[in-house]
């Protein structure tokens, strides 16, 4: 089932159970399908990757509110935003293990020849294609600087 069925359908279940905070969180996450395919440039479809980058954004923008809030006591919001996050989580792949991750870059890595730090640029624009809703970005790219220092 596609993504923005699945919302739909949750939104319809979190209506009947009166389930406020997984009702805000699809809510969020159908605006956000909808300002993507409404966006400059697309055809109003959305691929798997698409869905994945989009999930993966609002996830991060969640933990970076939470630690915000976190900092500056508001307990309140930081549950709000947790209680979102965990919703979004629920529709993004399981991620790799580093293990798995560091496997793949190291593929990748000999595909295109990258010998030193200097060709990251060609590793992550492989890695972030391949890798998409896998990993987080900033992860890969920790470890491919890793990797490629190491030689």
């Amino acid at each position: 089932m596609a993504l923005e069925q699945q919302i739909n359908e949750g939104i319809k279940a979190a209506m009947k159970a009166k389930d406020e905070a997984r009702l805000r969180a699809l809510r969020a996450i159908k605006s956000a399908i909808l300002l993507e395919k409404t966006a400059e440039g697309r055809s109003g479809e959305l691929t798997e990757a698409d869905e994945w980058r989009m999930l993966q954004k609002m996830a991060k923008q969640r933990r970076e509110s939470m630690e915000i809030y976190q900092q500056q006591h508001r307990d309140d919001l930081a549950r709000k935003e947790a209680e979102e996050l965990a919703v979004i989580e629920e529709f993004l792949p399981k991620p790799m293990d580093e293990q798995a991750l560091t496997a793949a870059l190291q593929e990748i890595i000999k595909q295109v020849g990258a010998k030193a730090p200097s060709d990251m640029g060609k590793v992550m624009g492989v890695a972030t294609r391949q890798l998409a809703g896998k990993a987080d970005n900033q992860t890969i790219a920790r470890l491919v600087k890793t990797l490629l220092q190491q030689g």
